[in-house]
């Protein structure tokens, strides 16, 4: 499978961007999973549901499926730092690319998704200037960097131009989980 990152501030568009960008990848014929990551107590299930009765009953984990979908619900007792690898080792192995959103600090290849202001100053620092990891920019603005980079500039826009560069340069993005560090 192939994994790449996008890093950036919230508001920045990395939602939109990764949304837009699954099925320009889906269009090649590829499989595309998404790794997000999500800030304090979040939940996906609801009050009065089955599944949700279950976990407040105590169950550590809750899988329901049907046959168009299936989820997984696991209960933490004590708060959990999981990596960015761990949650890839949980995925479906037959996925082309996985795509992650968050995880700005890890150690997997990303592209910045960054906003520049109309003086051309990033309303947040840009981290490609001391992050190696970063090895593409996605930018409103690309002639307006705050810093100038050789890595490939690409407008926030341009979901298809991005899904071809990751095509075009799809082995640079395996992943080989054992070359990562698993508490990034």
């Amino acid at each position: 499978m192939h994994v790449i990152g996008f890093a950036g501030y919230s508001g920045a568009g990395k939602t939109t961007l990764v949304e837009r960008l699954i099925p320009v990848l889906k269009l090649h014929g590829q499989r595309v999973s998404v790794v997000k990551h999500a800030h304090h107590k979040f939940d996906i299930d609801h009050p009065g549901k089955d599944t949700f009765r279950h976990r407040e009953a105590g169950a550590f984990e809750v899988v329901v499926a049907s046959d168009k979908r299936l989820a997984l619900i696991r209960e933490f007792e004590q708060p959990a730092q999981l990596s960015v690898h761990h949650l890839l080792a949980e995925l479906y192995s037959g996925v082309d690319w996985v795509l992650v959103e968050g995880f700005k600090h890890s150690d997997l290849l990303k592209i910045e998704v960054l906003r520049v202001t109309g003086a051309g100053e990033a309303a947040r620092p840009a981290r490609y200037v001391e992050d190696s990891f970063v090895v593409a920019i996605a930018t409103d603005t690309p002639k307006a960097l705050p810093e100038p980079t050789l890595r490939p500039v690409f407008d926030i826009d341009d979901a298809e131009g991005i899904g071809q560069w990751l095509l075009d340069n799809a082995d640079r993005f395996e992943y080989k989980a054992e070359h990562h560090d698993p508490t990034r």
